[in-house]
């Protein structure tokens, strides 16, 4: 400890020294003094929870041009690399030492052969540069739910969008004295050029299971940098197995009722298939879009929004379809845009903001014009298709009064959805908790999406829409879900959705607005005010309980027709569904329980009976009301 005292004192001022060593733990101190003599500052800022402390974060982000103002008070913009969009999953991997296994599925790498090459990146990467050392608590206050965090970075940008995202936790550390039950980050962008980072071909995302310690360099993306997003929940997935909770990509939001009864759900969809726009829905309000904890307390499941505040994709948001976003990101505020257009005006504009966009402007490219294509000849759209906003939660007008409670709010609903095309129908309930976990959560599927490096509009298995981020076996994971709701006598209900479903021509068959049905009827049905059709997959709503809610919420005259379309039980898609998702179980996972496969042919037999009763496609109103 005195060597490591020595070296603080010399490198640290006696401000920002006395800032660290009034938070009394030595395994912190080893872990910065570790990362000064590694990475070689210029000097060191111990960053508080003070509102100076952030200030200056923010006005050295835009010092050193990785931020630049915007035309309304608060609001700037970061550009990444053009070649530095997206989570790079190829180059996330976990650091296994010998003898551990976490299954094919997973991306790992030996870890003393891992640490040694991400340590060798990272050696005098910070030389002239600010080392920022950042404080945050991963969940509210002084809640059992919650994990201090420190992040190590010499990005401004980084550590401005954390202030935002996160909790300060500085105080927490003080609170918490030497426990060493904490979570570690440590970032650098690499050599720069143009202000972004230069070897992305040496952009590594390392994590340490072990040590609860993630290594990410030579990137800006925030995906791959701001560590206590999905970085983070990857440490938290493996902390939650051996502890008995759960820690899950899930939004949180409050569903309002009738006489002003509010149900909670949370919610499971993969990037870019209206996770966020869900946890937005008028009317009602919100406490996370995007990772939440969950734990057992007094026969309830109760959660956190492990976040502050919203890192969202900005395509398609405008103020006809996301009017509290919309506002929120043209009013003075804090907003960090990245990766948009900035026209002459200093103005952001955005793919889908329901405005016409300028034809020129600087975007992740550079000076930008309409018809601008890159080395490959492909065209660069005005604004990236994974461009981001960041912003508070608090300040967003549908806020949730429970955002910040110690004690979580109570769990109604359980919601998985992705993107889908042709099978499952716009909502439905699973029959109890264990077919939901495996019928809706394991076999979830989506197509891809801009939010990951690699093509688009590929149908992906994806668990629980939480696969890229698991740090544990696939088949411990979904027993880990199985087994949570075990002692809980009335567990939350489970139900999917799907936004994406089309017509044979290509058309999508719900409109933008039609989410908010669906999780009102999903309200009902926790409450017990509507009774449901039982198909051979789950519970769907009745006809006149739709059509009631479309007329009451949205003003919108709801067909048979349109019923039909989207309620027809598509059989052989289901079928064709169960047999990919169970091919990948059998093939890839090992460990999987058998409880999977019995559920799987439980349910092919009732599709199987259901099309040898009626046909292939079957109406809903040939079906039995429940």
């Amino acid at each position: 400890m005195s060597n490591v005292n020595q070296l603080l004192k010399e490198k640290l001022t006696t401000e920002n020294y006395n800032r660290l060593i009034a938070l009394d733990n030595p395994k912190m101190h080893d872990f910065v003094a570790d990362a000064i003599e590694l990475t070689r500052p210029a000097s060191v800022f111990v960053c508080t929870d003070s509102d100076e402390d952030r200030a200056y974060i923010r006005e050295l982000a835009i010092k050193n041009g990785e931020e630049r103002p915007l035309n309304i008070p608060g609001h700037t913009c970061h550009f990444d690399g053009y070649y530095d969009q997206a989570r790079d999953k190829v180059r996330t991997k976990y650091l296994l030492p010998p003898g551990s296994e976490l299954g094919a599925s997973l991306n790992s790498i030996e870890k003393a052969a891992g640490v040694e090459e991400v340590r060798s990146f990272l050696k005098d990467s910070m030389v002239g540069r600010e080392m920022l050392i950042c404080f945050f608590c991963l969940g509210p206050i002084n809640s059992e739910f919650s994990i201090p965090c420190i992040q190590i970075t010499d990005s401004p940008y980084v550590a401005h969008s954390e202030t935002i995202l996160y909790r300060p936790g500085y105080e927490q550390f003080r609170k918490t004295g030497a426990s060493p039950d904490f979570f570690r980050f440590i970032h650098s962008e690499g050599e720069l050029e143009n202000a972004v980072s230069k070897n992305i071909d040496n952009r590594r995302v390392y994590i340490d299971l072990e040590e609860n310690l993630v290594y990410s360099v030579n990137t800006q993306y925030g995906g791959n940098t701001i560590g206590l997003k999905k970085l983070a929940l990857r440490l938290a997935i493996n902390k939650a197995s051996k502890q008995g909770w759960l820690a899950e990509h899930m939004f949180v939001l409050g569903a309002h009722g009738p006489a002003g009864r509010v149900t909670y759900f949370a919610g499971a969809f993969p990037s870019a298939c209206g996770k966020t726009s869900t946890s937005m829905l008028t009317g009602q309000t919100i406490i996370g879009d995007d990772i939440a904890y969950l734990r057992k307390k007094g026969g309830q499941v109760r959660c956190v929004n492990v976040e502050k505040g919203i890192f969202g994709i900005i395509r398609d948001v405008n103020s006809k379809d996301d009017p509290v976003i919309y506002e929120a990101l043209t009013k003075p505020c804090e907003v960090i845009f990245s990766n948009v257009l900035i026209d002459s005006h200093s103005k952001p504009h955005w793919l889908g903001m329901g405005k016409e966009l300028p034809t020129e402007g600087i975007n992740h490219s550079g000076q930008w014009q309409k018809g601008k294509t890159d080395a490959n000849g492909n065209e660069i759209t005005a604004s990236h298709r994974n461009a981001r906003y960041c912003l508070n939660i608090p300040d967003l007008g549908n806020r949730d009064p429970l955002l910040d409670d110690p004690d979580g709010v109570p769990i109604g609903g359980i919601i998985y959805g992705g993107r889908d095309s042709d099978t499952w129908v716009p909502v439905e309930q699973a029959f109890n908790w264990t077919e939901g976990i495996i019928i809706k959560a394991a076999a979830l599927e989506s197509e891809t999406t801009a939010a990951t490096l690699g093509k688009e509009g590929v149908r992906t298995f994806n668990l629980m829409s939480n696969l890229d981020f698991l740090s544990i076996p696939l088949g411990r994971y979904i027993r880990n879900n199985l087994d949570f709701a075990r002692d809980i006598e009335n567990p939350p209900m489970i139900f999917s959705v799907n936004y994406f479903l089309k017509d044979d021509n290509g058309e999508y068959l719900n409109g933008m607005a039609d989410k908010k049905i669906w999780i009102l009827w999903a309200e009902l049905r926790v409450n017990g005010d509507v009774d449901a059709i039982e198909t051979p997959t789950g519970l769907i709503p009745k006809y006149e309980d739709l059509a009631k809610l479309f007329k009451n919420h949205i003003d919108t005259q709801y067909t048979q027709a349109d019923y039909i379309r989207q309620f027809t039980i598509r059989i052989p898609e289901n079928l064709a569904k169960l047999d990919r998702v169970e091919k990948i179980y059998k093939e890839k996972v090992p460990d999987t329980p058998q409880i999977l496969f019995d559920t799987f042919a439980e349910v092919r037999k009732r599709l199987k009976a259901a099309q040898d009763k009626y046909s292939d496609y079957i109406s809903p109103f040939d079906l039995t009301v429940k």
